[in-house]
């Protein structure tokens, strides 16, 4: 095992006060957010997308790693530079997503498992030669009155452990992504005991698979209430639960914690995180951060909208969307700062 890389690996994606970005949308979704900005859905738009982001100015000065598709980390910028070493030139370490994306789990209506363990050795082997030296794995788990069941926590739990193991053996730091799902009507609790009930199992796992925590990043949803519950919960409430969850939950041998956004806006994502800093900071075993992609991107989107006239603008917000997640990550973030872009 490569021992040294893995420490050097996880050293360089929690360095400072950086954080990850996920810009490893699957084909339909990226083709789904070209849609609604009224982008043209192809490959070379895709890939000029991606242009934009890995080329943008001062991006490693915010970003530490980025995570990227099967598509992107094959592609080239239109004077010919992989984006792999686009992003090693900044400092950003790169990354992959290795699943191959959910289905429906057999015998559980409703509740999905996460493709992609067969042919995964050869694959990860691949990519390491590529230049990846971290890599990604989702698990989606639905809340409902009846859900989630015993077996979906377990299988979906049970291939995240077994693809960290692998990613471990290749010399690729495993980001581990057990995301309870914000849809439905449920409340703070019901996703705070779901959350700890999924943690708890992922663990155990990740254990039963001889996968070294020293090496492992969790990527874990923070705890909301439904989106269509009727009742919000304070970004101080939410902070609370959030870290209380993990303290609950994820051993201390882990080095660091990078929070998906799962649907937030990205001024309530950054907001959440700045909140657990300001309670609990020096008070952690891990490091906390974030690993957003939409909560970046979105707002640099809007802006570029396929043309190259807005790319100058659009990087500049998605470094400005970035810095402040690092403001968060130092527990200084404040709303006023999302109007002013040298912040």
């Amino acid at each position: 095992m490569k021992t040294k890389e893995l420490t050097n690996t996880i050293k360089a994606l929690f360095a400072g006060e950086k954080g990850l970005l996920a810009m490893d949308e699957s084909i339909a979704t990226c083709n789904k957010r070209f849609e609604e900005a009224g982008i043209p859905q192809t490959i070379e738009y895709r890939r000029a997308y991606r242009e934009m982001i890995v080329t943008a100015p001062n991006l490693g000065k915010v970003i530490s790693g980025a995570i990227l598709f099967d598509e992107t980390i094959h592609q080239f910028t239109k004077d010919g530079v992989l984006f792999i070493d686009m992003l090693k030139k900044q400092g950003i370490v790169p990354g992959i997503k290795v699943d191959e994306g959910t289905t429906d789990l057999a015998g559980f209506p409703g509740e999905k498992i996460t493709m992609g363990l067969d042919g995964l050795k050869e694959r990860l082997a691949e990519y390491y030669n590529l230049g990846a030296r971290f890599a990604k794995w989702r698990a989606v788990i639905s809340i409902s009155p009846v859900l989630p069941s015993r077996g979906c926590i377990e299988a979906n739990m049970h291939a995240l452990a077994r693809y960290a193991a692998l990613c471990q053996e290749a010399g690729i730091v495993p980001i581990v992504e057990p995301e309870v799902l914000m849809d439905g009507p449920h409340d703070l609790k019901k996703c705070f005991d779901v959350t700890t009930r999924v943690q708890h199992v992922l663990f155990d796992q990740l254990f039963a698979q001889k996968v070294n925590l020293n090496w492992v990043i969790l990527k874990p949803n923070m705890v909301l209430p439904g989106l269509s519950n009727p009742k919000p919960a304070s970004i101080d409430k939410v902070a609370e639960a959030t870290v209380t969850c993990l303290l609950q939950s994820v051993p201390a041998a882990v080095p660091g914690v990078a929070f998906l956004s799962g649907g937030q806006s990205a001024k309530d994502a950054t907001a959440h995180l700045n909140a657990m800093h300001v309670k609990f900071k020096g008070k952690l075993p891990w490091a906390l951060t974030f690993s957003f992609a939409r909560a970046i991107q979105q707002p640099a989107l809007e802006i570029w909208k396929g043309k190259d006239e807005n790319i100058a603008a659009a990087q500049k917000m998605l470094v400005h969307r970035a810095s402040l997640d690092n403001a968060a990550r130092r527990g200084e973030y404040k709303p006023a700062m999302e109007e002013d872009m040298n912040a």
